[in-house]
């Protein structure tokens, strides 16, 4: 039986999203909640992917795309609007935003403003602050009539629906046209997260080919001669971006449950991990497009949200699952030959008496991993890994933020679990990660290994 995003659960919905649009860090809605288990939180660094399993990885890491900083950089969640009061907290590298709500619906990211202008304005916002942009493009599942079925049946119908696929590529066009207009700005466009997942579990073999999509058949005519498949999709991204931006940065989404084994689920040995690995570099392959960038992430809900509003407490990760996250990074990393980033990671700690397992409060690991580790092990792993930058966000209502998202001020509620430490701030996780982060920024940021 194949799996779809279990530890991860659904994206945002279309809601959710004008909200987020108008929110510098996610949604909030009352709701409650207490944790009954012991977090894994790391009081030292693990060792390298290679030391940590024991297995050798074979290749070496692809260069950097042209124009991507050489430093270990990272980024946030922001709205429209927001860069000058997020560099104002640090010198943050990149900042993130979905462009959604389908290509047909009257409701896509293209009306947001006049004319898509609000990929224009973003740009221009992120230009004047320094910043990188980076669009998470998230159109196909919100696009009708697939919008009405459940993900992986409704992405596959839109898919092969002329006149949706139409829209589609009219409405990519439009993304490059606008972002094309900043020739000399880096612009980073994260294509679709979650479709390659449902198409690897679609496909016969790992074979992209294999499923089909309307490409050619759609009617553009810049697509003419592209097989009508997902390969031919990949091909068809490529070939529009190469025509309107060449300045956008492609990045592909590898979705590990692809495989239908989910990592932290299964918890598989090493030679699993790195046959798991292959298989979706293999699917990767079968696209002959090559993308500049690839993303990956560990979850877009904190463990603690996993636990108190799914009922599932086993979301948490222990240094083990981090040592075999590593290995699967690095195992595709070299064999695909593209750097990662990693997107949408948590913004929960353990730490902050404000993190009470609340509402917006909910708790997690990963942020103490990545940036409480004072000697930086942890991410001088992920590097060598091949991740090149952190992209903290929530990708639900309720997330921790770290920004005051809830509305409730600075919070310092009864300890649970020993987290004794009082907030810093009004942000909902009590102020740990903007912490952490102009700390990483003033102590210089790493510096990412050559190929």
């Amino acid at each position: 039986m194949s799996i779809r995003r279990s530890a991860w659960g659904a994206r945002l919905t279309a809601a959710a999203f004008a909200v987020l649009v108008l929110q510098s860090c996610g949604p909030s809605v009352p709701a409650s909640g207490s944790r009954a288990v012991t977090a894994v939180v790391p009081d030292v660094a693990s060792d390298s992917a290679a030391k940590a399993t024991g297995t050798t990885v074979p290749g070496t890491l692809a260069p950097l795309p042209a124009g991507w900083p050489t430093t270990l950089q990272l980024g946030m969640s922001d709205a429209p609007g927001g860069a000058a009061a997020l560099r104002a907290t640090t010198n943050f590298g990149f900042r993130y935003q979905y462009l959604a709500g389908g290509v047909n619906t009257s409701n896509g990211w293209a009306s947001w403003n006049p004319n898509g202008a609000f990929v224009s304005y973003y740009i221009q916002d992120s230009i004047a602050n320094n910043i990188i942009p980076v669009f998470s493009y998230y159109q196909l599942r919100q696009s009708a009539p697939g919008n009405s079925l459940p993900e992986a049946k409704g992405v596959l119908a839109n898919l092969q629906n002329t006149s949706t696929m139409a829209a589609y590529w009219a409405d990519l066009t439009l993304f490059f046209q606008k972002a094309g207009a900043f020739p000399k700005s880096t612009v980073v466009l994260h294509l679709e997260p979650d479709l390659w997942g449902y198409i690897q579990q679609a496909a016969a073999n790992d074979n992209a080919a294999s499923v089909p999509a309307q490409v050619a058949g759609s009617g553009n005519p810049l697509l003419a001669n592209l097989p009508n498949t997902m390969a031919g999709f990949a091909q068809a991204v490529l070939r529009l971006r190469n025509t309107y931006a060449p300045n956008v940065k492609l990045g592909y989404h590898l979705s590990y449950w692809g495989t239908g084994v989910d990592p932290l689920y299964a918890k598989p040995d090493n030679a699993t991990i790195v046959a798991l690995a292959t298989r979706s570099t293999a699917f990767y392959a079968s696209l002959h497009a090559p993308f500049d960038i690839s993303f990956a992430e560990f979850s877009d809900r904190d463990s603690g949200f996993y636990q108190y509003v799914y009922a599932n407490p086993n979301a948490w990760w222990a240094p083990a699952d981090f040592a075999r996250n590593l290995l699967y990074l690095k195992t595709f990393s070299s064999l695909s030959q593209t750097r990662i980033v990693l997107w949408q990671i948590p913004l929960g700690n353990t730490l902050m008496r404000a993190e009470n397992n609340t509402w917006g409060h909910y708790q997690d690991n990963r942020p103490q991993w990545l940036l409480g580790d004072p000697a930086r092990l942890n991410l001088a792993n992920y590097a060598d890994a091949g991740v090149v930058a952190l992209l903290f966000g929530g990708g639900a209502a309720g997330t921790t933020c770290a920004c005051d998202a809830t509305g409730d001020g600075i919070t310092n509620p009864q300890p649970i679990d020993g987290n004794t430490a009082l907030s810093l701030s009004a942000d909902d996780d009590g102020g740990y990660f903007r912490s952490k982060a102009i700390a990483y920024y003033a102590a210089g940021p790493l510096t990412l290994p050559g190929p």
